[in-house]
């Protein structure tokens, strides 16, 4: 298959699709080849392919970028600008525990993560910004700091597709190693399942923020895990911890379905506490929803 002539935007975008490609940086490609063509397409977003950012113009913006078009159209100033003047940087923090091993699919979580991961260090190299890397569970498994230097985004691809699921997860750890090496305004894009407790995710966002970060979450889910669908009771046993418990129909529907539901909308409503975004997606969905809101979060941050 050919990542520049096979298949329709979206069709590019379905992880069966991608996984069916012979390597990681064919991935990117072909990911982001299909969602920017249907950016293109998209009336929603109304611009096209080649920008990066379109937003209100705000104090200290360089004049430059000011489309004077619209300006005299609507008295109102917005900046335009196009791939290769917004750099900055992105840092991946990419969850590579026990539990982004499950998948009751053709691809499982760290799969999905893997190819969303290699999508948005793809699409930033294409912004011209630096792009580094966090792999991790309990510890960090690869760091790579981020830089815009040629060659980058081949250690980073290599960097992602080495990832195996590992033991526990520990999102402390990825935090704390990003503030101990990075400084400076930039993007840190977080991509894990989330089985932790909201509050103590707060505690490792919250000081990037402080630092002038700009934090989106990531929260890969399988559909067994949101909309179980067993037929009998089964023993279930936690790919961390080991543990094992059973479990029957009747409480797959109803009470854990609203403990998911719960979990979501806690981790939505504290990474709003922590100033940052927070977006739920099923690994069976291709990319775009994804991809449209990290685009959209570039936006509102730019």
């Amino acid at each position: 298959m050919s990542a520049r002539t096979s298949g329709t935007p979206r069709q590019l975008l379905d992880p069966k699709v991608l996984a069916s490609l012979s390597n990681l940086e064919l991935v990117a490609r072909a990911a982001v080849h299909g969602f920017l063509n249907g950016l293109h397409r998209s009336p929603f977003f109304g611009f096209s392919q080649e920008f990066a950012e379109y937003r209100p113009y705000a104090e200290g913006d360089d004049p430059r970028f000011i489309d004077w078009n619209v300006y005299a159209r609507t008295d109102r100033t917005y900046i335009k600008r196009y791939l290769g003047e917004t750099n900055t940087h992105l840092v991946i923090l990419l969850d590579a525990s026990a539990s982004m091993g499950f998948g009751s699919g053709a691809v499982n979580k760290l799969q999905y993560a893997k190819f969303l991961a290699a999508t948005l260090a793809y699409l930033a190299t294409r912004q011209h910004d630096a792009v580094g890397l966090v792999v991790f569970d309990d510890e960090v498994r690869e760091h790579r700091p981020p830089s815009s230097q040629p060659g980058k985004l081949s250690s980073v691809l290599h960097a992602i597709d080495r990832a195996t699921p590992g033991t526990g997860t520990d999102l402390g750890v990825p935090f704390e190693r990003f503030r101990q090496y990075q400084s400076g305004r930039g993007l840190v894009a977080v991509i894990s399942d989330f089985y932790c407790d909201p509050e103590e995710m707060i505690k490792s966002v919250q000081p990037l923020a402080y630092q002038g970060q700009d934090v989106i979450l990531f929260q890969l889910l399988d559909p067994q895990e949101l909309e179980p669908d067993f037929k009998e009771s089964v023993l279930l046993e936690d790919m961390e911890s080991g543990e094992a418990m059973e479990v029957s129909p009747i409480f797959m529907h109803s009470r854990y379905r609203e403990r998911i539901k719960k979990h979501i909308a806690a981790l939505s409503d504290a990474a709003a506490g922590a100033a940052a975004d927070h977006t739920m997606v099923s690994i069976v969905e291709p990319l775009d929803t994804a991809l449209r809101n990290y685009l959209l979060f570039r936006q509102r941050r730019g």
